[in-house]
């Protein structure tokens, strides 16, 4: 399978021209694994895509569904077991999944759509029943050009595999908010939106508590007052883009927000690990500036004396963002240990020092 015939003749195999062999081997993939659960979401965006996939799945289980997702910490079962690790798989191994899943008697499937993925046409053949967008900052700039590229690869999402009349969910507070939903709008999608610009799921107020935050939110159905045992502004965030997908998708709105008050975080995401002293221990995946100062924003009300956050950053990837973290540490915590991530084939030194 080639885009173009080569100039010699081949001999002893057959040759398929196609404009597009990623997209060809994505649909070939899909024929061959035909099988997938109904209802399946994807969610794009820079950050919160693994707490968005993990929130839905919690939901719609407690709803009484089947539920799965698929993203950046594995495949989660319904029974809660997890294998795999690759946001977005190759297109072979996510029908092959898929197949798997759907034959486990898999209703519901919330799953991660990377840039890289939606970019190199992994998601193509997926059958979606929902979208939806988080944000944009900077990341992946060793892989796109730049921030315009990067927006345009995750706009594939929302202008190429949903169809026109399905849901897109966008959180309204997103700086590029309203980049995507005229894109939602010109594909013909029904555009639902959260956070405190939202009309969907409108967040009135979010009151943080040590290891919880108190949101009032206002829907179709009245106004809820939610506690949500998850610290951090952007997990509400996260949690209303889930609830979002899950209304969107055929949810009861009511059952859906209380609901909320039973997530668990998503592992690696502003995941208590324990004490030390009495003070508290927390793990984030966070490797982007946004993220970083996400994450030490939610984190100082929780600091009784010094907020001290150990990173690094990794090798081989995108090299100017490492002074902004640095910088963000600096500013937002009382104590930096700057240490090695991953260095690949960079002298972690230098690194360091960046």
């Amino acid at each position: 399978v080639a885009e173009r015939a080569p100039d010699e003749p081949l001999t002893g195999a057959p040759l398929i021209v196609t404009p597009n062999v990623r997209a060809a081997l994505s649909a070939a993939a899909a024929r061959f694994y035909p099988a997938q659960p109904a209802t399946i979401a994807a969610v794009t965006g820079t950050s919160g895509k693994t707490s968005v996939a993990a929130f839905t799945r919690q939901i719609w289980a407690r709803l009484g569904h089947r539920a799965a997702a698929l993203g950046t910490t594995g495949v989660v079962t319904p029974d809660g077991e997890t294998y795999g690790s690759l946001t977005t798989p190759d297109p072979v191994t996510l029908h092959e999944t898929l197949d798997r899943l759907a034959r486990e008697s898999v209703t519901h499937l919330a799953m991660e759509a990377s840039s890289h993925g939606l970019d190199q046409f992994r998601l193509d053949g997926v059958r979606l029943s929902a979208g939806a967008f988080t944000n944009l900052s900077r990341d992946h700039l060793d892989y796109h050009p730049d921030l315009a590229s990067y927006l345009a690869a995750k706009m594939r999402l929302f202008e190429c595999l949903l169809r026109p009349g399905q849901p897109a969910v966008i959180d309204a507070d997103s700086d590029v908010a309203a980049q995507v939903i005229a894109a939602c709008d010109k594909a013909g999608l029904r555009v639902l939106t959260t956070g405190a610009k939202g009309d969907m799921l409108r967040l009135l107020s979010a009151q943080p508590h040590p290891a919880s935050t108190l949101l009032r939110i206002a829907s179709e159905a009245g106004t809820h007052d939610i506690e949500l045992p998850l610290a951090g502004a952007f997990m509400a965030s996260n949690a209303l883009v889930a609830a979002g997908m899950c209304i969107a998708s055929g949810s009861p709105v009511g059952p859906v927000l209380e609901a909320l008050a039973h997530l668990r975080g998503a592992p690696g995401r502003l995941e208590k690990i324990g004490e030390r002293d009495g003070a508290p221990v927390f793990v984030d995946y966070a490797h982007k500036p946004d993220a970083l100062e996400k994450v030490l924003l939610a984190l100082r009300p929780l600091a009784a004396n010094r907020l001290i956050v150990v990173f690094g950053c990794g090798g081989d990837r995108d090299r100017g963002k490492r002074a902004i973290m640095g910088e963000i540490a600096a500013r937002n915590a009382d104590v930096v240990i700057v240490t090695d991530d991953n260095p690949r084939t960079e002298n972690p030194a230098a690194i360091r020092a960046a």
